[in-house]
């Protein structure tokens, strides 16, 4: 019996989407860029589907850009940002949030590499953006700021549009970059996201296919592509596109959108009462966001003294409850967190840290076994210890 609470890893692909998907590939598809039925076709559909993705982020078609997930948009945005600004003005210099997505924050440290001034933006003991640290670091010469949508590990909102009102007034020159692969299944990007200049998501992350992605780019954004070719997607971003992956990342975010309210609402009461329980009967066990601070309706992240999360995850996976230590994209997830590193908790308290998170198939037997579970696995490893 398998108990899922590992959503923010990987959600698992939506029947819609797989049917939708499934359809596509009923027929044979041709190359976009021909000229004939069945290219005619894949063009169609690789439309259709770019309009869905920009309605989802309230942008124009145009601006989206089709990628092959959240780690190669990040790498677009920031990499091509700061390397245009480079080769235009012979300096860039990008500020990055202590606790942003390794595909981010190693997207950044790359863009150091070539020469880009690179100035990581504290956070608080609760995870949140320094603001007074992003006045005082933002000035004529900053090219791009980079702060997440919502921490893929802990679930804190961050607060982009106070970020992008602070980078029109300080330094209007800079372009704002938000990875919104996280809050994409529960937040209204359109409206979260309206003053960043670029937005990444991944369809992997609500249900649709892993491999498939996109970067919402404002008009103003002079960017050098990362992968050269045949000059796809408007010479963002070359090769032949997956045009059945786009149309499973629109059908995905469109289904997000659809059932934003209610799914928010469920999923929200669901995690507060996994909370509630695993924090009533596991000794010791610590929320390591306070109460009070904007999270992702989905995300639980605790850190439980006593045992190694190494330990713990392969516990609690012997007995079927799925769940994560950290970014599913660091080798493993069992290396130190960053972003608890950033929010001051201390290495002991961090070495036992487990996040648990809920989606759109969550269920109360899902609650109820975790329940069960989780702590009768923590109190064995604590005796063993």
């Amino acid at each position: 019996m398998t108990t899922y609470l590992d959503y923010a890893a990987t959600a698992p692909l939506r029947p819609e989407v797989a049917a939708a998907m499934a359809e596509v590939l009923s027929t044979p598809l041709g190359n976009p860029t021909g000229s004939h039925p069945p290219a005619q076709r894949a063009r169609r559909l690789l439309e259709e589907a770019r309009e869905g993705v920009a309605a989802f982020l309230g942008r124009d078609p145009g601006e989206v850009v089709f990628t092959s997930g959240g780690t190669e948009s990040a790498n677009l945005a920031v990499l091509g940002v700061a390397e245009t600004t480079l080769r235009e003005h012979g300096e860039a210099v990008v500020l990055c949030s202590a606790v942003e997505h390794p595909a981010v924050r190693e997207s950044a440290r790359a863009a150091a590499q070539t020469g880009v001034d690179l100035r990581e933006l504290p956070v608080d003991e609760r995870g949140v953006l320094d603001a007074e640290a992003l006045a005082r670091t933002l000035s004529s010469r900053t090219t791009l700021v980079a702060v997440m949508t919502a921490n893929n590990e802990t679930g804190v909102i961050e607060p982009v549009a106070e970020v992008a009102e602070a980078v029109r007034r300080r330094a209007p020159q800079a372009h704002v970059f938000t990875d919104a692969v996280q809050a994409a299944p529960f937040l209204d990007l359109a409206e979260v996201t309206a003053g960043a200049d670029l937005v990444s998501v991944s369809a992997h992350k609500v249900g649709g296919p892993v491999g498939a992605g996109a970067l919402g780019v404002s008009p103003v954004v002079k960017l050098l592509a990362r992968q050269h070719g045949g000059g796809q997607e408007r010479e963002r971003r070359s090769g032949t596109q997956d045009v059945a992956g786009a149309v499973g990342l629109a059908t995905a975010l469109r289904l997000a959108a659809a059932e934003r309210d209610t799914s928010t609402t469920r999923v929200a009461a669901l995690r507060d009462r996994l909370r509630d329980g695993l924090l009533g009967v596991t000794e010791g066990a610590h929320r390591t966001v306070p109460a009070g601070v904007p999270v992702l309706p989905g995300h639980l992240h605790l850190c439980v003294p006593g045992v190694e999360r190494e330990e713990l995850l392969v516990a609690l996976g012997a007995e079927g409850v799925c769940a994560s230590g950290g970014s599913s994209c660091a080798s493993g997830a069992l290396e130190p967190s960053h972003v608890l590193a950033a929010m001051g908790v201390a290495p002991g308290l961090a070495a036992g840290a487990v996040r648990f998170t809920l989606g759109y198939g969550t269920t109360d037997a899902d609650v109820d076994r975790a329940l069960a579970v989780v702590p009768a696995v923590v109190a064995a490893l604590r005796r063993r210890a």
